[in-house]
């Protein structure tokens, strides 16, 4: 019941959150010198198309696809014109292995611009061939995130994935065959499917377990009110009413031997994770139907392709709507990332908000210290998510993602 009540609270708290005026005239803040963020560059080409997908996609176009790749390298520029800094890359989609020769080059061109300490690429088990993980490796990516969401066959046919990536097993061996190529493989996992049972779930931790991986991301299926009927006739219908139960049966079975990382991402050491936003307080969105956050503003890139060519080819950051979060707003993103991410550090959070923070904290706090969600740890002066709390951090991470999906199908209507 208490997940119950925090989800539908989530859910029309992100709904006001993710709310742009119309008709306002979106911009960027000014760039903070000193002040590193991180660079998530967003590629819009698959192959297929997923259902339950809602990020931005389109279907694979081999010339659209290398002047977009054009495009977004004079981006990474116009960036760095206006002053601002960044020490990481996190590249999502889509499919950012597409082209994975532009996608390298367009690497390289950030490395020449900022100086960059980690790049993170996610890809698909059909682009894991030797060739593209020497290319990947010699541009610096130190983390790939393979997108595998179950081994179930069965799934996998449902999702439309089987013909595209091969069989559970065929991407499971994989897995197992390239580890140590990089610093960091992470299986991109989904729990929460309609046809899912807790033994498919448990087969599909078996073999997650054999490949060996670094790290392990396992979220809740997520899907927008649009695609909603969609994934309905292709998967089953959506509902939240195994997840907890899903949810147990991966914590109890992941740790050990891996450790949590977040609520959701599970990792044998320290790394960068599929959330960035937990690792990054700030980060700019690159590319068609991008989101970024810099300094308390939210902004989106224009959703249509060929505008966002356009318009960078003209020298114009493409953006398609922007909104400045209250100091309210901002201490609760900050409450919502740092504790998904586990601990939110107090002192911090002082020094960067000031007096007001402990009176938006304190509104926030009572409620999920009274159902055992959070503790204090008066030492440190930190706060820790409790293992009750990991579920409802779920519970509310899904809900944010959700209303993000609303606005980007909102955008691209």
């Amino acid at each position: 019941m208490i997940d119950k009540i925090i989800g539908h609270a989530a859910r029309k708290q992100f709904a006001r959150a993710i709310n742009f005026r119309e008709g306002a005239s979106p911009s960027l803040p000014a760039a903070r010198p000193g002040s590193p963020c991180l660079l998530y560059i967003h590629v819009p080409f698959c192959e297929k198309l997923c259902p339950y997908c809602s990020f931005n996609r389109v279907t694979f176009d081999e010339p659209l696809c290398r002047e977009y790749f054009g495009a977004l390298r004079k981006e990474l520029s116009l960036y760095k014109e206006q002053g601002y800094g960044f020490e990481g890359i996190y590249v999502g989609g889509g499919t950012p292995t597409v082209m994975v020769d532009e996608l390298a080059a367009t690497l390289e061109h950030a490395k020449s611009l900022y100086p960059i300490r980690e790049i993170s690429v996610e890809t698909n088990p059909n682009h894991l061939t030797d060739l593209n993980l020497e290319i990947l490796k010699k541009a610096g990516v130190n983390r790939l995130s393979v997108g595998i969401q179950s081994f179930d066959d069965e799934l996998l046919k449902a999702m439309d994935r089987y013909e595209k990536y091969g069989s559970g097993d065929s991407i499971a061996a994989r897995l197992k065959e390239i580890g140590g190529t990089f610093d960091t493989l992470n299986a991109d996992m989904i729990f929460n499917f309609a046809r899912q049972t807790p033994e498919s779930l448990n087969g599909d931790i078996d073999r997650l377990l054999a490949t060996g991986v670094d790290q392990v991301t396992y979220y809740p299926l997520m899907v927008s009110t649009k695609t909603r009927e969609l994934v309905h006739k292709t998967l089953g219908p959506v509902s939240e009413d195994r997840e907890k139960e899903f949810y147990e049966i991966i914590t109890e079975r992941l740790v050990p031997p891996y450790r949590f990382s977040s609520a959701w991402c599970f990792s044998r050491k320290e790394a960068m994770i599929d959330e960035y936003v937990v690792n990054f307080d700030d980060y700019a969105g690159l590319g068609s139907g991008s989101i970024g956050y810099l300094y308390g503003t939210c902004y989106a890139n224009t959703f249509s392709i060929r505008d966002y060519i356009d318009r960078v080819n003209r020298g114009e950051i493409p953006l398609a709507a922007s909104k400045e979060f209250s100091l309210g707003e901002q201490v609760r993103y900050d409450f919502l990332m740092k504790l998904f991410g586990l601990l939110l550090d107090l002192p911090s959070m002082r020094k960067k908000y000031g007096k007001a923070f402990d009176w938006h904290l304190g509104r926030m706090l009572l409620p999920f210290r009274l159902v055992g969600a959070v503790r204090y740890d008066y030492r440190k002066d930190w706060l820790y998510l409790t293992p009750r709390g990991r579920y409802y951090w779920v519970v509310m991470m899904r809900e944010f993602f959700t209303a993000v999906n609303n606005f980007r199908d909102y955008c691209r209507e």
